[in-house]
């Protein structure tokens, strides 16, 4: 089954194959909603459990996001076409300060494969910064990465920065970063922190299923 082989192909970082094997489904008129959902994103779950399980490392989950944009470069103007959106937004960055963007790029990838919209604002991102773009964009989740310990702060200049411009109530901050803990988030009075890339996608989905139930 096609699909199955994009799923297969997609973990083991075969960009070529991934790209050429979705314009072949898209050829024979399958779906691209079902290309999407049991190719692509069925893949990078996959991905995610293993990263999660320690049964694949870093590079594993690079070559393998590698291999999903290459994929959807080929169906987004489809999807987009049908009028299919990502399921939620997210705006994510480093903070304020921290010019580390490993664990950002890989929590990005992750939620991308979790089939949500990210807009990646970098590093050195102000409070002020995250805040217009979550408000600007509609972002349903804002999401902050930290390496350093004396950046940490900035993350609860953000939850500060959302409450003063009359967004707290709509988004859903997220912490993570090496020095992060789960204390340091409930008492900077942010919503959700994850030990890994993988954690925070699947909890970046659960806030947008609880939304749309809502």
């Amino acid at each position: 089954m096609l699909l199955d082989d994009i799923c297969t192909n997609l973990q083991k970082g075969k960009a070529k194959d991934v790209k050429a094997q979705v314009q072949e489904a898209l050829d024979a008129g399958i779906d691209p909603v079902e290309i999407l959902n049991k190719g692509m994103l069925e893949g990078m779950n996959i991905i995610g459990i293993k990263f999660q399980n320690n049964e694949i490392y870093v590079p594993d989950v690079l070559i393998a996001a590698r291999a999903m944009n290459a994929g959807m470069e080929l169906l987004k103007p489809v999807l987009n076409a049908k009028g299919v959106k990502a399921d939620g937004k997210v705006c994510i960055g480093t903070v304020k300060g921290d010019l580390h963007d490993i664990g950002k790029n890989l929590v990005r990838m992750m939620m991308e494969g979790a089939g949500l919209e990210v807009l990646d604002l970098g590093v050195d991102v102000s409070a002020e910064k995250f805040v217009s773009t979550a408000k600007n964009e509609g972002c349903d989740i804002i999401c902050c990465s930290a390496l350093l310990t004396t950046t940490m702060v900035e993350m609860k200049n953000v939850v500060e920065a959302a409450v003063a411009e009359g967004i707290r109530d709509k988004v859903t901050i997220m912490v993570g970063g090496a020095p992060i803990t789960d204390k340091f988030c409930k008492d900077i009075g942010a919503d959700i922190y994850t030990a890994d890339a993988a954690s925070a996608a699947q909890e970046a989905a659960k806030v947008i299923k609880a939304k749309k139930k809502a």
